[in-house]
């Protein structure tokens, strides 16, 4: 397949040196902000490219500002091409030559695929300059929970580096190689957390009415909650509500005083998020005072949806089908409810978040944030064609 795309000979002849760049990145993974070997091998890398270098945006991010060859009657139009740099907390199982070498860390996301990508393209954006404008190559921490891209806005990344579309790129283990996924719309979900701590009053297993259960209580909740999705999302909306720890007791004779129990809440929709941020804590409340439990209820909204502007798609599809054919482009899609901090990105410009397929067969086809997983290196030269073809088409001279 990759032989029948259209791609530069270059990257094709640099692609054994991105793998060994992949790799390296893989065996030394770092967590939310703490991504400071990789911040600093980035830097150096597009500082060798002739690449401009900003570093410590948003705490450990790195922008590489990189300028066109062409003049343009336009204006100095700029775009952002966005990579995530951290990686899960969490042991590899895989025996790689180039497995983690840090305990309780591994890149099990692709991101050491997704920050070599767009290494790979603004090494050779800044060979070619075949482009009129300027872009930001935006390299970003702690995108796994710990909203580097809005840390990174709130470190005044658009005033320092403004830009007028926001491109950013995932690899996807459900799709071949060779296919791309850039749809209009809504392309991944809200992803909100809550923990809830339930106190009863503890007693003997044998005498429960003696006591106040925070077990049963919690049950009635886990159940419960299921009638927010069920009875008051829209049926044509999508939305899911995972009870993931439940905690409680130490001894079989014995009822717990306290129970605590944390979950997750994913949808579609921005007015869902605000909806469900309100009702859930309400009904966990009527619940547990219908019980006889105190009730705390600790709810965090977390990402907002990632909405692609129309327009933006559109680029990115036909940047791409000029790479891998349209054919093997895809532009509907259904979302999913896995959470992405480049929401941010697409609330302050226009934007598009696109898939980038990576299995060929068994190999690179394992899910992510699975112990297992790793990064299809065959995909590099692919996700940097893109990228310089997204540059091409929206920078032209």
């Amino acid at each position: 397949m990759l032989a029948r795309m259209n791609i530069d000979p270059q990257l094709h002849d640099w692609t054994p040196e991105f793998a060994a760049w992949r790799q390296d990145f893989h065996a030394h993974p770092e967590i939310a902000y703490q991504e400071h070997r990789t911040a600093a091998l980035v830097a150096e890398r597009l500082a060798s490219f002739g690449i401009e270098v900003t570093t410590g945006v948003g705490g450990t991010g790195v922008v590489g500002t990189l300028r066109g060859g062409r003049s343009s009657a336009g204006g100095n139009r700029a775009i952002a091409l966005r990579a995530d740099m951290d990686a899960l907390p969490m042991d590899e199982a895989n025996d790689l030559p180039y497995k983690s070498q840090n305990p309780g860390r591994m890149h099990a996301c692709g991101h050491d695929g997704h920050t070599t990508m767009l290494l790979a393209a603004a090494r050779y954006l800044a060979a070619t300059r075949d482009f009129a404008g300027t872009i930001h190559f935006i390299f970003q921490p702690a995108e796994e929970g710990g909203a580097g891209a809005l840390r990174m806005i709130e470190d005044g990344l658009l005033e320092r580096f403004p830009f007028d579309a926001v491109f950013g790129a995932h690899n996807d283990p459900t799709l071949p190689v060779g296919a791309i996924s850039a749809s209009t719309g809504t392309v991944h979900g809200a992803t909100d957390d809550f923990v809830i701590r339930l106190t009863g009053r503890g007693g003997h297993a044998a005498r429960p009415h003696a006591a106040i259960d925070p077990i049963v209580a919690g049950a009635q909740i886990v159940l419960g909650l299921q009638s927010i999705v069920s009875r008051r999302v829209d049926p044509l909306e999508s939305a899911v509500v995972s009870i993931c720890t439940f905690h409680a007791g130490s001894a079989t004779n014995v009822i717990p005083e306290i129970a605590t129990l944390s979950g997750t809440v994913r949808n579609l929709t921005p007015a869902n998020q605000v909806r469900l941020a309100r009702e859930i804590p309400e009904l966990i409340g009527h619940l547990a005072r219908a019980a006889g439990v105190e009730a705390e209820v600790d709810y965090q909204s977390g990402y907002p949806p990632v909405v692609n502007d129309g327009a933006m798609a559109g680029v990115v599809a036909r940047a791409a089908g000029a790479v891998v054919g349209a054919a093997n482009v895809h532009t509907t899609l259904p979302p999913t409810l896995g959470g992405e901090d480049f929401a941010y990105y697409a609330m302050q410009r226009p934007g598009c978040f696109f898939r980038i397929g990576q299995a060929d067969g068994e190999k690179g086809a394992m899910p992510l944030h699975h112990p297992r997983y790793d990064f299809n290196d065959a995909i590099l030269p692919v996700g940097a064609a893109v990228f310089a073809s997204i540059a091409a088409s929206e920078l032209p001279g």
